[in-house]
C-alpha cells in the first residue's frame, strides 16, 4: 500500500469519526450515522477526483474505503455510548482527518503532473470538503467558516511546508509526515486558544 494509499484511509476513518459524532449530536438513527459518516469521509476526495477528471472516483475503485468508514463510524458508535465524548472531541477529529486528507489530495495532484498552485488547490478540497458537506446536512455553521478559526490557513500552511519541502528534496515520506504535523498543530492550538483571523465586520452607519 502506498503512502498516498494510507493517507486516505487514514483521512477516511477519522472523518467518518467526525462525521458519526456529528450525527450522534444531532441524535440520528443508525442509518443516518452511517449516511453522514460516509458522506463525510468521502466528499472531499469525490470532489477532488471530479474536477481532476479521474474515474472512477477513489472510492469506486476501492470499495474498501467505504468498509473502512462503516467500521470507524461503528466503533465511534460504540465508544461514545460507554465513554461520552469531551466537548471538543468533533474538532479534534476533524483536525486530524484535515490534516490526513489535504496531504492525500496534493500527492495525488503532484503525481498527476499538476503545478503547485493545483496541488494546494487539490488539497484543500479533499481536506475541507467533506467536513463542510458534513455541516451543512446537519444544519450547523461549517467549522470551516466558524469564528474565523485557522482551517484553510492551517491546511495552506501544511501542503505548503509539503510542497516546500519536496522543492528541495527531502523524501516525500518525511516532507508528508512534516506537512500532516503543521496542518494538525496549528488547527489544534487554533481550538485550543481561540487563535483566529481578523474578521471582515462593516460597521452601522451613523444615523444623519
Amino acid at each position: 500500500m502506498s503512502l498516498t494509499q494510507i493517507l486516505t484511509l487514514a483521512g477516511v476513518a477519522v472523518f467518518a469519526a467526525s462525521g458519526a459524532l456529528a450525527a450522534g449530536r444531532r441524535s440520528l438513527d443508525p442509518i443516518g450515522v452511517m449516511v453522514l459518516a460516509i458522506v463525510t469521509a468521502t466528499g472531499g476526495g469525490t470532489l477532488r477526483d471530479v474536477l481532476m477528471d479521474r474515474h472512477p472516483v477513489f472510492w469506486i475503485s476501492d470499495p474498501s474505503f467505504i468498509g473502512a468508514s462503516i467500521a470507524a463510524a461503528a466503533a465511534t458508535w460504540l465508544w461514545v455510548r460507554r465513554f461520552p465524548p469531551p466537548d471538543k472531541a468533533l474538532q479534534y477529529a476533524d483536525a486530524l482527518g484535515l490534516a490526513f486528507f489535504s496531504i492525500a489530495g496534493a500527492r495525488i495532484a503532484e503525481a498527476a503532473g499538476l503545478s503547485p498552485f493545483i496541488c494546494v488547490i487539490m488539497g484543500a478540497l479533499t481536506g475541507c470538503a467533506g467536513g463542510l458537506i458534513r455541516d451543512v446536512l446537519v444544519a450547523e455553521v461549517p467549522l470551516i467558516f466558524r469564528q474565523s478559526e485557522l482551517y484553510v490557513t492551517a491546511c495552506l500552511a501544511g501542503i505548503g511546508v509539503h510542497l516546500l519541502l519536496a522543492a528541495f528534496g527531502i523524501p516525500p515520506e518525511l516532507s508528508s509526515i512534516t506537512g500532516i504535523a503543521t496542518i494538525a498543530l496549528i488547527r489544534i492550538a487554533s481550538i485550543r486558544h481561540r487563535i483566529t483571523l481578523p474578521v471582515f465586520h462593516i460597521p452601522p452607519r451613523p444615523d444623519h
